[in-house]
């Protein structure tokens, strides 16, 4: 069966397994073990054509319950480890959620939700099972502090991008710092499953250098994060013991310090950067270790994907995108061309476009809108800078002011601060409009960095 006649993910997997795996710091699951053993106790045909939470708590037991339970259940919400638990019954009522897969079924005991079904590592030999349908994959947006908007994805939207890639990947041994339970993540395990490589998952609360070190035992070859996570593993000193060939950013904007750094760091890597979102899927790949993108591919239409530019915003319409969005009071995810408007900004300079924020992240500074990735841009090509955080900070006079937390990288002498900030301020002056240039620009020692791996912004 090719993988555009297939209507569920174990459809993907080939009669030749034979080395190809998932696993964590604690298990290594061969593919094969995800046909002939189940993790649901021989209890996967309750959740035919039910509309399914997946509330399991481990990782690896979440990527082989979608695996088992896709092309059974009517719809599947994915949901992420970090979801506010207040939010958590909204969610469930909009997508109609009436069974619940979960490792943790005690939670579970005093719930509306009749059928609850226990997870665990693969048991037991497993019914065969039969492809029944094409279940509908429900994901979580991120970024938001109010109940997140539910969007609706088909197996082939997912997988669009991967398989234009063709065979591209295959034997590959991939790794991602994202949880495979958002869309970032989730793009990462496809690819280890449709082109026919095995998956290295992140574990909870594993420290970097031994995440590090297991990736290089464990062989793995293409590895992907947002640039926050690549800043704190060129923080952590661990890149020495560590030779991936394929290096890919995504999830923020991807700045020249932060894949400078990385050809540094991986020289023999391919080190590019992607643009996708959960709404959008997969828009395209820059492998030319440059910011931003070609001007020359908007408004074209490759591999099914075609971009605009309106009002600033960059607009996407294709076949990977997802379909809607799920709830009551859901908004329409498209215009009425079909295009997404990502809420991504863009400022065409020369022949290429360059990310300059979200609009819903702009801050205010004395009645003027600024975008603070703008500002960490022109801070983090400092050579002694690895990471910066810009905000606002009120005013009594302006109404507010542009402050800056900054880290150095850990060679430089913590006596040279005055020299450093001189310079970064100097740099902000001739770069940017004197509104946007910090009044404070603070050394700290960490930036918080949110579950989905971007750099957490908070307004003072």
């Amino acid at each position: 069966m090719s993988p555009r006649e297939s209507f569920a993910l174990r459809d993907y997997l080939g009669p030749d397994l034979t080395g190809r795996t998932i696993s964590d710091a604690r298990r290594i699951v061969s593919l094969t073990d995800i046909l002939q053993h189940g993790c649901l106790s021989n209890r996967l045909g309750e959740l035919s054509g039910r509309s399914v939470l997946m509330a399991v708590s481990d990782q690896l037991i979440s990527g082989l319950v979608m695996t088992e339970v896709d092309g059974v259940a009517r719809r599947m919400l994915l949901c992420p480890p970090d979801l506010n638990a207040d939010h958590l019954q909204t969610l469930m009522q909009d997508a109609d959620i009436d069974a619940v897969v979960t490792d943790q079924p005690e939670r579970w005991a005093s719930s509306d939700v009749k059928l609850i079904v226990p997870a665990g590592p693969p048991m037991g030999a497993a019914a065969p099972t039969r492809t029944e349908r094409a279940t509908e994959w429900l994901m979580l947006t991120s970024g938001t502090s109010g109940v997140p908007k539910i969007v609706g994805h088909t197996l082939e939207a997912l997988t669009g991008a991967i398989v234009a890639d063709g065979t591209r990947g295959a034997g590959a041994v991939w790794a991602t710092f994202y949880d495979i339970r958002r869309y970032g993540g989730l793009q990462i395990f496809l690819r280890a499953i449709v082109g026919g490589g095995s998956m290295v998952l992140s574990s909870p609360g594993e420290a970097l250098s031994d995440h590090v070190a297991r990736l290089q035992a464990r062989g793995v070859t293409h590895i992907s994060g947002t640039p926050s996570h690549w800043r704190k593993l060129l923080m952590s000193g661990a890149t020495s013991s560590f030779t991936p060939r394929y290096v890919r950013l995504s999830g923020e904007i991807a700045d020249q310090a932060v894949l400078d750094g990385l050809r540094d760091a991986f020289p023999a890597a391919s080190v590019g950067h992607a643009y996708a979102s959960t709404e959008a899927g997969v828009g395209f790949a820059v492998n030319d270790g440059r910011e931003g993108f070609p001007a020359d591919i908007v408004g074209t239409n490759r591999d099914g994907v075609e971009m605009k530019v309106e009002d600033g915003s960059l607009r996407i319409r294709s076949k990977r995108t997802a379909h809607a969005y799920v709830g009551r009071k859901a908004a329409e995810l498209t215009d009425s061309d079909g295009f997404v408007d990502t809420g991504d900004m863009v400022e065409l300079r020369g022949d290429r476009y360059h990310f300059v924020g979200r609009r819903g992240g702009i801050i205010n500074i004395g009645g003027l809108k600024v975008h603070p990735e703008e500002i960490e841009a022109v801070i983090n090509r400092q050579p002694e800078v690895r990471m910066s955080r810009a905000k606002s900070r009120r005013s009594p006079i302006t109404g507010g002011i542009v402050v800056a937390d900054v880290i150095l990288a850990d060679n430089v002498d913590a006596g040279r601060g005055d020299e450093i900030r001189a310079r970064i301020l100097a740099d902000c002056k001739a770069s940017l409009a004197p509104h946007k240039v910090p009044a404070v620009i603070k050394f700290v020692a960490a930036l918080d960095i949110t579950a989905a791996g971007k750099l957490a912004r908070h307004d003072a």
